[in-house]
């Protein structure tokens, strides 16, 4: 070995000597106890030995969730689990409306409710679902085409389906899209069912069929099997409307004379807005006929009334040219569709009612549209139209009460209404009018507050007559609103436009808002106060349907 390789420095293996061991090695003679081959090394996690820990009791099988807990003692336990707010106690009368008592049922939980008993027995094996759903659908939409509430329309659905047995169903109903489920119990599917509502018709005679033909489908004595509901549905859809085109047109005619003679107007301006209101009807037909939407139509019947009433402001004929306006405005605004979009929306329905007043919206803008253009050209002409006429209305009682009585009949005509019914919701609208005018008129109160009063009692009468007809409110109520719309307000509102006082006109225009608002709420409130309040009973002898007369 060489003096280079001295100086380098040895490995551990090269250094190892036997003789030198560890200081931790165990020195020899000592004998250690073996511990059994445990580990050395241990977890400090580890339970001590000799400590016992208890094992978990051998797991239950799983079971339904709804089935009754271990530990229920039916004995001495309590006999079911009561909410701390408690359970509403709801009374279901067999002899009241069904509208009422599936309306209950409706606000009502699922669970909660009453098992159905079926109204119209089928065969052993039960009805079939896809076609019980399909018919309710269908009755649903023609309801809803018709202008029925959201609520109401629900209630008819549920009606249905309770009357063929069908137990745990949804009803839904938006504007457009009609929807309901069906499940047979929690462990079976849901069956599921839509349709959507792509046509709107004004006709209450289909309307009232409708409502006749779901009253004897909840009714314990009539028995309406399934093809049989299906054939009284086509028929209904069938059925042609009671009254000709040109008894519309001659009914826009009376109406916006009528209205004319509200505020203010004589014979001359009666036949003025007459011609107007017609010429307006006809150009919204063809239109119509066009293809053109329905806001253009309001804009186009808009513009006659009111270039009659400009055409005699220029030739300065001594008469009031802002009533003949304002009777073609009455004739056009769409009352109809704002009480129903309120009610809509006082009921919960906030989809529903947003679509509506949408519409609502936007057919108030054509007209607006339609009659600001004119009156904006008749002022560039030189026409001379006093926007402080609203304040010199003359008071004519009886005149004026006539005029509300044909106002409600011509619109109850417009409404194609079932002849039946004109008589009664023309003395509706007299009565509208008299409340109204006795209020404002005479007791000198805020017009406001007195179409909202007049309105209620509209809404309380078309409640009374319609449960005791077994048919819908609506034939009783929306034609006898047509005296207390603002129709004055909305023509001052838009003159002041047309002449540049925007302050002025944005005022009346909200007083406008404000009348129509209180007309469509007070209709709902008189609605709800009569349901409160007021129960109708069946009578003893309900009346027979056709088939049943012998005849």
């Amino acid at each position: 070995m060489t003096e280079a390789d001295d100086r380098k420095p040895r490995s551990d293996e090269a250094r190892y000597d036997p003789e030198i061991t560890s200081e931790f090695a165990i020195p020899k003679g000592l004998d250690v106890p073996k511990t059994g081959g445990e580990p050395e090394t241990t977890s400090e996690f580890q339970v001590p030995q000799g400590l016992l820990t208890p094992q978990p009791p051998a797991g239950e099988p799983e079971g339904s969730a709804f089935s009754t807990p271990r530990t229920y003692d039916p004995q001495g336990g309590l006999a079911a689990f009561t909410p701390a707010t408690g359970v509403p106690l709801v009374s279901l009368v067999k002899d009241a409306p069904w509208q009422d008592r599936m309306r209950t049922m409706l606000r009502m939980s699922v669970a909660d409710r009453p098992a159905p008993e079926p109204v119209q027995h089928e065969e052993e094996s039960g009805p079939a679902v896809p076609r019980v759903l399909d018919l309710t659908l269908r009755i649903g939409e023609l309801l809803l085409a018709g202008g029925e509430g959201a609520e109401d329309v629900e209630a008819a659905m549920f009606a249905v389906c309770r009357s063929y047995g069908l137990d745990r169903c949804e009803p839904n109903v938006t504007f457009t899209l009609l929807s309901i489920s069906h499940q047979p119990s929690l462990v079976d599917d849901p069956v599921t069912a839509s349709r959507t509502v792509r046509r709107r018709g004004t006709d209450y005679t289909r309307l009232a069929a409708v409502f006749q033909l779901v009253d004897d489908l909840t009714d314990p004595e009539t028995h309406v099997s399934l093809e049989e509901a299906y054939r009284r549905l086509a028929e209904i859809r069938r059925n042609r409307h009671p009254y000709p085109g040109w008894a519309l047109t001659l009914a826009s005619g009376l109406l916006a004379g009528a209205a004319s003679i509200l505020v203010g107007g004589d014979v001359i301006v009666f036949f003025a807005a007459a011609v107007g209101a017609m010429l307006g009807d006809r150009l919204a037909w063809l239109c119509a006929g066009r293809g053109l939407p329905e806001f253009y139509q309001f804009t186009v019947a808009a513009m006659p009334p009111a270039a009659i009433g400009v055409a005699f402001a220029l030739a300065h004929v001594d008469v009031k040219a802002s009533a003949v306006i304002t009777g073609g405005l009455f004739a056009l605004l769409p009352g109809r569709a704002l009480v129903a979009g309120v009610q809509d929306g006082l009921t919960g329905f906030y989809i529903t009612a947003s679509a509506r007043l949408l519409e609502v919206l936007y057919f108030f803008v054509g007209i607006v549209a339609g009659v600001l253009l004119v009156l904006y050209f008749g002022v560039k002409l030189g026409g001379k139209l006093n926007p402080e006429a609203a304040l010199h209305i003359s008071q004519r009682p009886l005149i004026q009460i006539a005029a509300s009585m044909l106002l409600s009949l011509t619109f109850a005509v417009l409404l194609q209404q079932e002849r039946s019914t004109v008589l009664w919701v023309t003395l509706n609208g007299g009565v509208a009018w008299s409340v109204y005018g006795a209020m404002y008129y005479v007791a000198d109160l805020s017009p406001v507050a007195s179409t909202a009063v007049a309105a209620g009692l509209v809404g309380l009468f078309g409640q009374l007559l319609s449960r005791y007809r077994f048919a819908s409110a609506l034939p009783y109520t929306t034609a006898a609103i047509g005296p207390l719309l603002p129709g004055s307000a909305t023509y001052f509102g838009l003159l002041n436009m047309a002449q540049n006082n925007v302050d002025k006109g944005l005022v009346s225009l909200a007083n406008a808002a404000s009348l129509a608002m209180a007309i469509a709420i007070g209709v709902n409130l008189g609605s709800e106060i009569f349901r409160l309040f007021l129960r109708v009973r069946s009578p003893g002898k309900r009346r027979a349907a056709k088939r049943t007369r012998g005849f």
